[in-house]
């Protein structure tokens, strides 16, 4: 389970990286899964049937996103035990995009 608290401190480390374009590329990969994840309770089983293999590619792209951000973190010298401690489990994944998404709204002005 991801809490918010890990969450949080995982995206203030992404944050704080120098590597904007890959950041800011996985926060937008973040914010269009989410936005899926959370329609996905309102479709029909047909409408579900018909978006789940763009749904799963979104969360695919995300996954990926994180792996190069961690990769391009760790060879400029910076921190990636976010990377380790969110796994490889594709719910808490899933999860942490959809907490990116509340914390890019939130803090929006």
């Amino acid at each position: 389970m991801l809490t918010f608290q890990k969450a949080e401190a995982f995206y203030s480390v992404i944050q704080s990286s120098k590597l904007t374009d890959l950041k800011n590329g996985l926060i937008q990969k973040a914010i269009r899964y989410a936005h899926i994840r959370a329609e996905w309770q309102f479709l029909s089983d047909k409408e579900k049937s018909a978006q789940d293999l763009d749904r799963t590619a979104a969360h695919n792209v995300f996954i990926d996103a994180c792996n190069i951000m961690s990769r391009n973190m760790m060879k400029i010298g910076e921190d990636i035990t976010w990377r380790t401690a969110l796994t490889n489990d594709r719910k808490i994944i899933g999860d942490f995009a959809c907490y990116i998404h509340t914390f890019v709204s939130i803090n929006n002005k």
